[in-house]
């Protein structure tokens, strides 16, 4: 007797996707066999020609609580991040008050999310001016690794490091280091226009290029580990490919919005498309996903950003005072294979860029995988189905959206973690924590 089987004609396991029957106990899936094979179970799904999905892995939230938690919060993140087949996050350490750069301001972030996660949380510390002698602290305590700008975050609060601080801070931990990379010497001042083009102007391709070669060289003075972020520019992914072919430890990943978004179909006055780096034009676009499907760029994640309504600006529709970040955690899945779909690629792939991955990215073993001895956590999604995005209908706390109104295809149908179906209603989710990985 187990707790629960999951059947689908359109298991996705590491072995591509099969006709299966998942079995789970005590929150674990302990068998995976045939779809139509004779088991007993307390609850016995049967999904049909609804596809089995792993859990999501999203490493790129910004949660905000404390401190700006009218912007978003760890309830409503993640709640919609069950909604959209996301069962685990890592949190950025910033946007919240303190942020997540010492051991303490860790403590006082667990204990603003306590008994309000709806799927499991790590977090992520941050890299400042001034505090490379809490880094090892903070590591110890649990976080996955340290984030870094080496432009201005946008948050007086996080501010970023030269070439000579990253340094300091590679050299003071041994640990994963995520780094936003965009050269301020590169950047110029955002004209006030509605114009998406006079923004897009002031964050050239050159700025992300200069910054990659920054921290690709600490990268290989300090012997680390270094995550290029958000990638947007394509202009930068030689750079990535020839520290790869160096033995360098440098990995990279790169959001929806870059994927599925072209500068030039951005209406006039549509702030709600602002992010930085910023959403480029659709060479660009193509670029970006043929480094996807060649491993140069590895993940997919959010960068799930959001704020108030009024800091966007969509009365005045200026791009250069809007809030720079894009909400989407809740439909990072349909919009990526609404997408992959029509280039070829398979579910298989789109679990390989979005649970996989990310999971490996800050050693998660047993998620973002359908296999023995992994967690139970399941995502049924129909492939097939579509739907109209509804910001309405969207759980992060601010229903705003570049993609209201845009039809997707695929939809969630259920998530469970550990086994148990995710309601939105009784939290259930756990912290993570690099310790136990």
């Amino acid at each position: 007797m187990v707790d629960l089987v999951v059947r689908s004609r359109r298991a996705v396991t590491p072995d591509g996707e099969r006709p299966a029957a998942v079995s789970v106990r005590a929150g674990k899936i302990t068998a995976i066999d045939p779809y139509d094979a004779e088991l007993t179970a307390v609850d016995d799904v049967d999904l049909g020609n609804v596809a089995l999905l792993p859990g999501l892995v999203d490493t790129h939230v910004h949660v905000n609580e404390p401190g700006r938690t009218e912007w978003e919060g760890f309830a409503s993140a993640t709640r919609a991040a069950a909604a959209g087949g996301v069962t685990a996050i890592v949190d950025m350490p910033l946007n919240s008050l303190p942020p997540t750069v010492t051991a303490e301001a860790l403590e006082i972030k667990q204990k603003a999310a306590s008994g309000q996660i709806h799927v499991d949380v790590g977090f992520w510390g941050g890299a400042i001016p001034g505090n490379a002698g809490d880094l090892p602290a903070l590591h110890a305590a649990g976080v996955y690794g340290f984030k870094a700008f080496l432009a201005d975050s946008g948050v007086p609060e996080f501010p970023p490091l030269d070439a000579d601080q990253l340094a300091e801070a590679l050299a003071a931990v041994d640990a994963q280091f995520v780094i936003h990379a965009e050269d301020p010497g590169h950047l110029r001042e955002a004209v006030s226009s509605p114009a998406y083009g006079q923004f897009l102007d002031s964050r050239p391709p050159e700025a992300e290029h200069a910054a990659v070669a920054t921290a690709i060289a600490a990268a290989r003075e300090a012997g680390a580990r270094v995550h290029i972020l958000h990638l947007s520019a394509a202009t930068a992914l030689p750079l990535i490919v020839a520290a790869k072919a160096e033995g360098l430890r440098v990995t990279a990943e790169t959001c929806p919005h870059y994927l599925t978004l072209d500068a030039a179909e951005i209406p006039e006055g549509a702030t709600e498309f602002k992010c930085c780096p910023p959403i480029r034009d659709s060479a660009n676009r193509d670029q970006l996903w043929a480094a996807l499907a060649d491993g140069v760029i590895t993940c997919v994640v959010s960068d799930h950003s959001p704020c108030t309504p009024d800091l966007k600006r969509q009365d005045s529709g200026d791009f250069a005072a809007a809030w720079g970040g894009i909400a989407s955690v809740q439909l990072g899945l349909p919009v990526i294979w609404t997408a992959a779909r029509t280039r070829g690629h398979s579910l298989a792939d789109v679990v390989d860029w979005m649970a996989r991955r990310p999971a490996d990215l800050v050693g998660l073993t047993t998620k973002g995988r359908l296999a023995v001895g992994a967690d139970a956590d399941l995502v049924a999604f129909d492939p097939d189905d579509t739907f109209t995005v509804d910001p309405a209908a969207l759980h992060h706390r601010n229903p705003v959206t570049p993609y209201a109104g845009k039809t997707l295809t695929g939809v969630v149908r259920t998530t469970w973690l550990r086994g148990r179906t995710v309601t939105g209603e009784a939290p259930q989710g756990r912290f993570l924590s690099r310790k136990d990985s």
